[in-house]
């Protein structure tokens, strides 16, 4: 073989034996990271919802530009905001709510134009970003048949953001759970990806209504991060569809690239479910079936995955780049992930390492307790306070570190 191309492939092979190597490393077996401090108390009923207005199930929480006031998107009292299914018809009520450092609601918007909200990021200039994985489609009533109940469940009283039965039903509809998954006729709203100002403007919107496929966007996507040049990552795929990150252009239309496909090795994701990005840029992916995080680089080159932050719902990474992982489904729900407990797990983003853990006080597992509990979305502003935006209960607990405590 000629010297100029063994080198090269000499190159290539020691490349791809380390990428290996660490994958392997990673991949390891974990013991649970269960028994860890808790430093922290939890404080219920914090936020104040407007007189008659109950929450709904949310896995939306992120804090504002200002380090102090929180944003959350809970689903208009329910799981879901189409007030009628068998019709498509929407609620009124704004999902989408700033709150102040005391809990109280300051300004609510977003009334009709989603169907579910399931992530939000908040970028540098202030601005809301949150992302709608589900649609308003007209679903036969229950009792209709099989598929027409499945249906009715993802989007009336099921577009369930944690992997429940309803969820799973809806997926069923649209062609068994693994795809090929697509557009339903006579939706209005869904798969969307909305860019707020703070007042409540819409900027931007991402993806077709109703949703669409490769090579276009969006369906079921699960989060949305801009990252600081500017540029949007999109998580999608919540169980049919692909499951792939895409990355847009700042204009939200040009799409610069996508990866991923179903799967269990490096790149391949089995519901993208969360993203964070740490003070290096680096891109952190909760593959939350996989039970896993990945770690890419923005151009989406693999750099490591973790297993030790559980199953990631939701990911937050801090100024400091503290992380914070909430696991809600861990012994509950599809894949089980048996001998690791729920709640929320903080850490270092640089490292790797644990060095709390907040229980989820549903300690039940399967098959006595089949949902999802404790938080989904989990965020902490600048005072080291944590929150946790839950899907199952329909709250939004806030965490306290205990008087005495670092």
């Amino acid at each position: 073989m000629r010297s100029d191309l063994i080198a090269p492939a000499i190159i290539k092979t020691a490349a791809a034996l380390v990428l290996a190597g660490a994958v392997a490393g990673a991949q390891g077996d974990i013991k649970p990271t269960n028994d860890l401090p808790n430093p922290y108390q939890s404080i219920e009923n914090y936020f104040k919802l407007p007189e008659g207005r109950t929450w709904g199930s949310t896995s939306a929480i992120e804090i504002a530009k200002d380090g102090r006031t929180i944003w959350v998107a809970e689903r208009c009292g329910q799981n879901s905001c189409v007030a009628d299914p068998t019709t498509g018809q929407m609620s009124p009520i704004d999902p989408v709510g700033h709150f102040d450092a005391s809990g109280k609601l300051i300004k609510s918007f977003g009334g009709g134009m989603m169907a579910a909200p399931h992530g939000i990021f908040v970028d540098r200039d202030g601005n809301v970003w949150v992302t709608d994985y589900q649609d308003n489609a007209p679903r036969p009533a229950r009792g209709a048949g099989a598929a027409g109940a499945a249906g009715a469940g993802a989007a009336g009283a099921g577009a369930a953001g944690a992997g429940g039965g309803a969820a799973a039903g809806g997926q069923a509809a649209r062609g068994g759970g693994r795809g090929p998954a697509g557009p339903l006729p006579g939706a209005t709203v869904g798969h969307q990806i909305f860019k707020f100002s703070p007042d409540g403007k819409l900027l931007m919107t991402i993806g077709k209504v109703g949703g669409a496929l490769a090579p276009d966007c969006c369906f079921q996507p699960n989060d949305v991060l801009v990252a600081p040049n500017g540029e949007i990552f999109v998580a999608q795929g919540h169980g049919t569809g692909k499951s792939e990150i895409v990355k847009f252009a700042k204009d939200g239309k040009t799409i610069i690239k996508r990866w991923g496909q179903l799967g269990t090795g490096p790149s391949e994701f089995d519901q993208p479910h969360t993203l964070a990005m740490d003070s290096k840029g680096r891109l952190f992916v909760g593959d939350r079936n996989n039970n896993r995080i990945q770690i890419f680089d923005q151009d989406g080159k693999f750099i490591t995955e973790w297993k030790q932050f559980s199953r990631p719902s939701g990911l937050y990474i801090d100024k400091q780049d503290n992380l914070y992982c909430a696991d809600s489904e861990s012994e509950s729900v599809s894949q089980n992930h048996n001998g690791w407990k729920r709640g929320i797990r903080v850490g270092s983003a640089k490292d790797g390492s644990i060095k709390y853990f907040i229980p989820d006080p549903e300690t039940r597992g399967r098959p006595e307790f089949g949902g999802t509990s404790a938080a989904e979305g989990v965020a902490a502003d600048a005072s080291g306070n944590i929150y946790g935006a839950e899907v199952g209960p329909k709250r939004v607990m806030k965490y306290v570190k205990r008087v005495g405590t670092q």
